[in-house]
């Protein structure tokens, strides 16, 4: 039914590299062909050079270099008169916002790629755009708005048999069930989602899918050790591509697996790890998660409660400026078990307030 992963952002020159190609084999390969285009004045190959430039660049959490580099692709793809490559250049732009955490820009420049996606007649950016407004809602906890176009894209990925898109959305509406308590639901998805990028050799995608798997094992049967042994099957993965991101959610999620088990002192050391690995990578929402994962672990060993106050009021406070809907809400049940005062979350708190440009929501609903 489905056939082998591919990785459409690798184009031109570069259709070569899979999605399980080393992300310093994608920058090298990328800088060395966007050297080359440059020389011979192929605008359109610098802007589909520079895309796998940028989004390796991203992958790697060197947000900086991918910031320019996705910018310099849509320059190019802008004076060659390529839709349908403004169109990828403004997706990794949207791609790196989210991961920045600069939601309102994502929301942006996510819903301007499917409307470039679409006039460009390039069903595969659109999708992925599309795609990118789902997982940008869902990060921020807006699962009402979000879940309709996660079911979308799942059902017109399964018909195409577009495996990696059918794990992704499988993938994001299982953690949406296991966010709000249907952890057999999530399971069956983050099993289903598992298998096809196996059978599919996404690499990647399977690796998330443990993460999931594993997250699930852990909340729901408490089998602590089955839980790390998936994170471990997982995290070899993200060192083998050089995951940045993904290894230090993995990280993190170790961590939670940890706390869960009742192991403080490791859960404290394995957030501390995650914590130094997202600041390295610029990555504020994967940051703030770990930071509350630390807070709890050092009261459940003994820090000062009104250390611990201040530190969750904080975060409290982080939740809210970022957007994260969900997290905010986990910032006030750590509040309620440690018995410090919180503050105020859902309708008409900061964090619920839509940040999506008209273009976005448009796509949205």
């Amino acid at each position: 039914m489905y056939g082998k992963a591919f990785a459409p952002e690798y184009q031109g020159a570069l259709t070569s590299l899979s999605v399980n190609s080393s992300l310093t084999e994608v920058l090298a390969a990328g800088r060395e062909q966007l050297a080359a285009a440059e020389r011979t004045g192929q605008r359109g190959e610098v802007a589909r050079s520079g895309l796998a430039v940028a989004e390796a660049h991203r992958r790697l959490g060197q947000v900086r270099e991918a910031d320019r580099a996705w910018k310099a692709s849509y320059r190019a793809a802008r004076e060659a008169g390529d839709t349908a490559a403004m169109a990828w250049a403004l997706w990794s732009g949207g791609t790196l916002a989210r991961q920045r955490g600069a939601f309102a820009l994502a929301w942006r420049l996510l819903g301007l790629a499917a409307e470039l996606g679409e006039r460009g007649d390039d069903i595969v950016v659109r999708g992925y755009s599309l795609a990118g407004l789902a997982e940008t809602g869902r990060i921020q906890g807006d699962y009402e708005a979000v879940g309709r176009l996660h079911e979308q894209l799942l059902a017109e990925a399964r018909r195409r048999g577009e495996a990696r898109h059918t794990v992704w959305a499988l993938e994001g509406i299982a953690q949406m069930h296991r966010n709000t308590g249907s952890y057999d639901s999530a399971y069956a998805l983050f099993e289903e989602a598992a298998g096809i990028a196996a059978r599919a050799d996404d690499r990647r995608g399977h690796a998330w899918a443990l993460r999931g798997l594993a997250d699930v094992v852990s909340v729901r049967d408490g089998d602590t050790e089955r839980a790390l042994a998936l994170l471990w099957q997982a995290e070899q993965t993200c060192r083998a591509m050089n995951l940045a991101g993904a290894l230090a959610y993995n990280h993190k999620m170790r961590g939670n697996v940890f706390y869960r088990a009742g192991r403080y002192a490791e859960a404290r050391e394995t957030y501390e790890q995650a914590l130094a690995e997202f600041r390295a990578i610029s990555e504020p929402s994967g940051e703030a998660l770990s930071r509350l994962g630390l807070a709890k672990s050092l009261a459940r060993l003994g820090r000062d409660r009104t250390q611990t106050a201040a530190e969750l009021a904080d975060l409290a406070r982080t939740m809210d400026r970022i957007g994260l809907r969900h997290a905010r809400a986990m910032v006030a049940r750590a509040q309620e078990e440690f018995g410090v005062a919180g503050g105020r979350t859902g309708p008409g708190s900061p964090a619920d307030a839509r940040t999506a440009s008209p273009v976005a929501a448009g796509a949205a609903r």
